[in-house]
Formats: C-alpha cells, sequence, structure tokens
C-alpha cells in the first residue's frame, strides 16, 4: 500500500517515516516545498502545525490534488477543537494529535476495509469529492461558531446539493461505503444523516423543492454540537448522567447559534431544534406531540437515528442495516410508523 507523507519539518517527517517505512511503501516531501506528487497514493499522512498561516495556505492550495487521495490523515500539534475542525475543513478524513501512537497510525491505515463491491471510479471519485465538500462545510460551520464569525449558508447549501446529485447517480450504498471508510465521528454522522434523508425524500418522491430543504436541514441539523468537548462527543461506551445532559442541549444551541442568520429558513430552524422529537413527548428539547412535529423533521428524526445506529466506530462493530431497521420498527409510538415503513426500501436494499 503506497503512502505519501508530507511535513512541515523534517524531524516530524521522520518520525512519521520511522513509523509507517517498515510496512508501507512510503514517499515524502517538505511542506514548504511540496508538489504534492502522490499520484498512485493510497493514502496521505500530513503532519504539520495549523497554527502557522503559510502551513494552512500550502494545504489549501493544494485541495484539489489532497482529495484525490481516498484517505487523508492529518497529524496535528494540537488537542484542540478549532485545531481539529481546521485540519477537516484541509480535506482530512482523519486527524491524530502529536505526538502520535505508532500502533494508533497503523491501526488507522491497516484498518482501512476495502469495499465489497468496487464502484465505478467515475462514480466513486463523485461520492468522494462530495463528501469532502460536506466535511469541509460542516468543519468550516464549526469553526465559525467556536470564533463568532459569520456561517457559510451557501457553502453548506452547495455542499448539500452535491451530497444529493451523488445520490441520486451512484445510490445510497455507494455513499455509505465511502463516507464510513474515510471520515469519522460528528462528520461521519453529518454525512451519513444528509445522504440517507436525500435518499428517502427521493424514495418518497419529494418534490425538488423539498429535497433542498430536507438536505440543508441536515447538514445543519448538529451544529449545535460545536461547543461540546470531543471527549463528550466522541466518548466510547455509554455517557453518564452528566454527559447525556450535555448532548441534549445541542438541538436548542444549534437552534439560537442559526436563529436570525440570513438564508436561515423557520423550517430549517424547526429541524434543527426538533430533530429529536417523538410523537408520542418523550424527545427533547420541547416534548413535542405528533401534531406539533413537521414532517420534514418526522423524515430527517428516522434519517438521523438510522445513521447513529449504523456509524462505523473504532470501538464497536458497525451494526448490520437489518439490525438498524429493526430498531426503527420496536420505537412503537415514537416514530410516524407508516414513514418507518416506507423506509424499508432505504434502510435495506437502495
Amino acid at each position: 500500500m503506497p503512502i505519501h507523507i508530507v511535513a512541515d519539518a523534517p524531524a516530524k517527517l521522520t518520525s512519521v517515516c520511522d513509523i509507517l517505512g517498515p510496512t508501507f511503501e512510503v514517499t515524502t516531501e517538505l511542506l514548504d516545498a511540496a508538489r504534492f506528487r502522490s499520484n498512485g497514493a493510497d493514502a496521505i499522512v500530513v503532519s504539520a502545525d495549523l497554527r502557522v498561516v503559510e502551513n494552512i495556505t500550502a494545504l489549501r492550495a493544494a485541495s484539489r490534488k489532497l482529495v484525490r487521495v481516498p484517505t487523508r490523515i492529518f497529524i496535528i500539534d494540537q488537542r484542540t477543537r478549532l485545531a481539529i475542525v481546521q485540519a477537516y475543513a484541509l480535506g482530512a478524513t482523519h486527524a491524530l494529535v502529536n505526538p502520535v501512537k505508532p500502533a494508533q497510525l497503523l491501526a488507522m491505515l491497516t484498518d482501512i476495509d476495502a469495499p465489497s463491491i468496487v464502484p465505478d471510479e467515475t462514480a466513486a471519485t463523485t461520492a468522494q469529492e462530495a463528501a469532502s465538500a460536506g466535511v469541509a462545510s460542516i468543519a468550516s460551520m464549526f469553526s465559525a461558531v467556536i470564533n463568532g464569525s459569520a456561517i457559510n449558508v451557501a457553502g453548506a447549501r452547495l455542499a448539500g446539493a452535491g451530497i444529493a446529485e451523488s445520490i441520486a447517480e451512484n445510490g445510497l450504498s455507494d455513499w455509505l461505503t465511502t463516507v464510513r471508510r474515510h471520515h469519522e465521528g460528528t462528520y461521519q454522522h453529518c454525512l451519513l444523516v444528509t445522504g440517507i434523508a436525500v435518499d428517502f425524500g427521493l424514495s418518497l418522491g419529494m418534490a425538488r423543492a423539498d429535497i433542498e430543504r430536507l438536505y440543508s436541514a441536515a447538514m445543519f441539523h448538529d451544529i449545535g454540537k460545536a461547543g461540546i468537548p470531543l471527549a463528550v462527543l466522541d466518548k466510547p461506551g455509554r455517557l453518564d448522567e452528566a454527559e447525556r445532559a450535555m448532548i441534549e442541549t445541542h438541538p436548542a444551541a444549534g437552534y439560537h447559534v442559526l436563529k436570525g442568520t440570513p438564508g436561515i429558513s423557520a423550517e430549517i430552524l424547526d429541524a434543527v431544534r426538533h430533530h429529536h422529537e417523538y410523537l408520542d413527548g418523550s424527545g427533547y428539547p420541547d416534548k413535542l406531540c405528533a401534531e406539533s412535529i413537521s414532517d420534514i423533521v418526522r423524515v430527517l428524526t428516522i434519517s438521523d437515528i438510522f445513521a447513529a445506529l449504523i456509524e462505523q466506530r473504532s470501538y464497536k462493530p458497525t451494526m448490520p442495516r437489518e439490525k438498524a431497521y429493526e430498531i426503527l420498527l420496536d420505537m412503537n409510538g415514537k416514530l410516524e410508523r407508516p414513514l418507518v415503513a416506507a423506509f424499508r426500501d432505504v434502510a435495506l436494499n437502495r
């Protein structure tokens, strides 16, 4: 497996080479002179300090070349939310923090599952590019929330449109494979929700304008998680009571972040605030009941739950789609039964 390594200092280049050299075929470049000659590489490892403006500029300039490489691991120098967000905005599919543990980096590269069916090359490229654009947009949103700057609403809609185009052309299964192989954590989840929601909307025969509202809502639905510590968001295993309470603040937080933002409609705000509401009134944050929950929220909630169930996490096996659908069927009174029945083909076959 060929791997291309780029670093902002010779010592970092040597460090990564010492880890990967005995196992993989590696090529290397220093970032300040890099031309990103990574043709044929299955993965690229970038080790750089993202507080340095010149490093960010160089990586942005190479973004078109970077996204052609399926796996892009960034090793950054700061364990902060902003640094991790910056890595994803620059095209990372995975992020690690120096000093990186050799076993962790090796596992990240060797545990990449090959797809059982190799998709058409053009289709794969389309899905990868759409996923990369989606992650960059979501990372940009999170960064804007952290910094208190303006959210790029048009950019999020454009990224959502790219995901919708990929789903329409290549199908949901290709999308799930691409996202789960090349992205992680909150970013993986948001991409999965958007793709699943779009496919669900298409299967229901929704009009184009409704599909646009649906993917916009999906792109923004978890923006409130920008203020939640990574240790809670990415915690392996069950959350304790305080952590669960913190997680449950994210719909209202996202609503307040987006309220008053130009280009965000009342429907999108409603979906962001209420995508964890259930028909029986047991959801949060407002404990809405059936008559108060809009159609777009009902579709988004089913897509969100299904995406969470089938996410790929390093600390647990990926749940089969059949099992995830059974869980939806068992949520009696919480989800609209006819919609869950209509979701069956999306969940199992598409």
